[in-house]
């Protein structure tokens, strides 16, 4: 004989604020409320489904009549309405003429709609006097998962409480007190993961929890909830990043193969990927390790893994499980894409393990070089020996003399009792040629009609200014009338120098600019003194100008 089932959902539907699952704050104000007697005379509850709402509203009902008897029938003073079945203005004008009725026991008369977004803009226009001025002993308690579609002359009528999905920690608790309540052996990681696929729901939660224990036999495993759930094992994406972080591309392939065998989408697991990567983000340090939502067993492994995992592993990883995710619509062979995911995800640590060339100016003898060192993991830069009279500043890049520039490579396979200093000529072809202030006034002429021809004409004019002096062998200063022109000339300098070094076949040339100060040029360089140079010549300019309206600084 089948006995009656009760599904968990309505045998352990709480009766007290206090058993209300992850909603304190709210319960916490309904509670004060009743005791201080400062009731609204109308409410709205908004929020997900499955979280308590008309559980809270009918916990109210029941409290503010204040029973004193074993009364458990509260159907004469409770009265709820479905609004998605009941939306139309005959159905409100039907429930306003009853408002008008006093209770036959207790003090109010509760009236519970449900899905109150759903009622018709005609019935909302009928209820809005009867929500803002109902009798004494008539309260409101609407309920909503769509809070945006109520009209405002109804929301600024209610007072307004915003229902939050309820937390993991909070869905495993009651989880776990119903298993206990029921005889049920349950194992904590599989009740996470009925809480985590509820989406903050405890109704939904239940709901899985009864469809599991009905073929699991008074028993709740972990492995049991990923099969029936159809959800990916974990242990399968943290095989991924231990292959991916000793660079196995085979293995990982293989891994996945498996993964399309059990019959899991390829889309699926790679944003479970995502979502894993994302994990061990979080738990590189244990001020954030509590984001997770995990069981601690879990939370130790993800804590173990991300110990392994570089920052940059993990950013650059999670980059291109992203870029898969946006592309998995677009492409026809979706397999192929994940696996060239997965195939680069393994690339990362690769290029890391590989040679890395530092470079170094090193000091010999009063000589500046440049050092470039071959450096492996095996090899650090202390095992690196060089005479004592021998000066290291890495990272730093100088120019050096023409006459004693050269390049010395210490080789990467150095030991404690070996130097190797090769040192290597530099490049023949660099061009030397002396230069001579005559040389340099014949191209000048040539480089100022090289930058008007392009239409650069204030690059002209700023290099038309003063005659170029030759300060240093290699060095030609350029002097300025002002601050505009030096920014003019800085933007342009790499054309300036290339034309320079070409035409005088010296690749040592640089530049240095120089305001003059105190002095001012003749040679026009705005709009304004252009027309100003032009009005000295043409006064009748300025006739033209105000004719026409016209203004010199555009």
């Amino acid at each position: 004989m089948m006995s009656d089932f009760i599904v968990s959902a309505r045998k352990y539907r709480p009766i007290t604020f206090d058993s209300v699952v992850g909603q304190e704050s709210i319960t916490s104000t309904l509670k004060n409320a009743i005791k201080i007697g400062q009731l609204a005379q109308s409410y709205l509850f908004c929020g997900p489904r499955g979280i308590g709402k008309t559980t809270c509203a009918r916990i109210f009902a029941k409290e503010i009549n204040q029973f004193n008897n074993d009364i458990d029938d509260f159907s004469f003073n409770i009265f709820e309405l479905d609004a998605a079945s009941n939306n139309s203005v005959d159905d409100i004008r039907n429930l306003t003429d009853q408002v008008r009725i006093p209770p036959q026991i207790g003090k109010y008369k509760v009236y519970i709609i449900d899905e109150v977004h759903m009622l018709s803009q005609s019935a909302f226009n009928a209820f809005l006097k009867t929500l803002e001025e109902p009798p004494k002993h008539a309260k409101f308690i609407l309920a909503t998962t769509e809070k945006h579609k109520i009209i405002p002359t109804i929301l600024s009528r209610c007072q307004i409480f915003d229902f939050k999905r309820v937390g993991i920690e909070d869905i495993v608790a009651h989880l776990d007190f119903v298993a206990k309540s029921e005889g049920i052996n349950v194992e904590q990681e599989a009740l996470h993961l009925i809480a985590q696929k509820s989406d903050g729901a405890v109704r939904d939660s239940l709901s899985l929890f009864d469809r599991l224990i009905a073929v699991s036999d008074k028993s709740l495993t972990y492995k049991s909830v990923i099969t029936h759930l159809n959800i990916l094992d974990y242990d399968y994406y943290f095989k991924v990043i231990d292959l991916s972080l000793i660079n196995d591309v085979y293995d990982s392939l293989n891994v996945f193969n498996e993964i399309l065998a059990n019959g899991f989408d390829a889309h699926h697991f790679i944003n479970g990927l995502a979502d894993h990567l994302r994990n061990l983000l979080v738990s590189k340090d244990e001020s954030t390790i509590k984001l997770l939502d995990k069981g601690m067993d879990l939370q130790n492994r993800y804590l173990q893994q991300s110990q392994k995992c570089e920052l940059d592993f993990l950013l650059n990883a999670l980059e291109l499980c992203n870029e898969c995710d946006i592309q998995y619509q677009l492409t026809h062979n979706q397999r192929l894409l994940v696996e060239l995911t997965l195939v680069r995800i393994c690339s990362i640590n690769f290029h890391v393990e590989k040679k890395k060339s530092k470079s170094f100016v090193v000091t010999v003898n009063d000589r500046k070089r440049e050092v470039s060192v071959e450096k492996t993991d095996k090899i650090s830069q202390e095992k690196i020996s060089i005479d004592s009279n021998v000066e290291i500043r890495p990272n730093i890049k100088i120019n050096l003399d023409s006459k004693e520039s050269s390049l010395i490579s210490i080789n990467s396979s150095l030991t404690d009792n070996q130097e190797i200093v090769q040192e290597k000529e530099t490049n023949s072809n660099i061009r030397k040629t002396n230069l001579s202030s005559i040389t340099l006034l014949q191209e000048w002429n040539g480089l100022i009609s090289f930058f008007r021809d392009k239409g650069k004409s204030n690059l002209s004019i700023a290099l038309d200014g003063y005659d170029p002096k030759l300060i240093e062998p290699n060095i030609i200063e350029i002097s300025l009338s002002n601050a505009a022109q030096r920014e003019i000339i800085l933007e342009e300098k790499y054309d300036i120098l290339e034309y320079l070094r070409n035409k005088l076949e010296n690749d040592m040339v640089e530049i240095k600019t120089n305001i003059v100060e105190g002095e001012k040029s003749n040679i026009p360089y705005t709009n304004k003194d252009k027309f100003n140079k032009m009005l000295e010549e043409n006064p009748q300019l300025e006739n033209l100008r105000i004719k026409l309206g016209l203004d010199p600084d555009y």
